[in-house]
């Protein structure tokens, strides 16, 4: 039985693997949806707007060992292109249930629902949020997912409420300073591995 009487403090240091959700967590929630050509029937290029905080905050969660990912509704070329920019470990588009998808991230890192970490807005992301080792919500979230997670963030989604997230989980274990310090060490090969891409995309 999962302990109820941890504090957000002691849940972040247990984390190994982070996930968030896209629309409303890693963007501030707007879908533009711009024609790619004038017929009836054309279909329509997504537009979305990330934080660049948010893509340096997971360079530092990667510094620090923890693996990230998104798990989302949408299906979209955009969060593709953005995911694979980030670097990240794991990325689920299509999920309407999503977890199904981080039973298969725990069976393939072989860790504990206690080791998980999730960023939600919306009640599409309850489920997960009610049984992961720490539900965090962004402050633009829904009521329902503020009453029920373990952390809020300070900023909404897309205004850095990813780099919030990830500050947290560091911060609770005392390393964030020191993880900063590894990415501005110009000499140190480790950061240079887990940074972000340059965004030639």
């Amino acid at each position: 039985m999962r302990s109820m009487s941890l504090t957000p403090e002691a849940r972040a240091r247990r984390i190994k693997v982070l996930i968030f959700d896209v629309d409303g967590v890693l963007t501030d929630g707007q879908i533009i949806v711009v024609p790619e050509s004038s017929l009836p029937d054309a279909k329509g290029l997504e537009v979305k707007g990330f934080s660049a905080h948010d893509g340096l905050g997971i360079t530092l969660a990667r510094l620090a060992g923890i693996k990230v990912g998104v798990i989302t509704k949408r299906q979209s070329r955009v969060v593709a292109i953005r995911a694979h920019d980030l670097k990240l470990e794991y990325v689920y588009q299509g999920q309407s249930h999503k977890l199904s998808a981080v039973h298969d991230i725990l069976a393939k890192e072989g860790i504990t629902l206690d080791e998980l970490a999730y960023v939600g807005d919306d009640i599409i992301d309850l489920p997960v949020m009610r049984v992961c080792g720490l539900a965090i919500a962004t402050a633009n979230a829904r009521p329902q997912v503020k009453a029920i997670a373990h952390h809020v963030t300070p900023n909404p989604g897309g205004q850095g409420a990813g780099r919030d997230a990830i500050e947290f989980l560091l911060s609770a274990r005392g390393i964030l300073d020191q993880m900063i310090e590894q990415y501005l060490d110009a000499d140190n090969p480790a950061a240079a591995v887990a940074d972000i891409g340059t965004g030639n995309m």
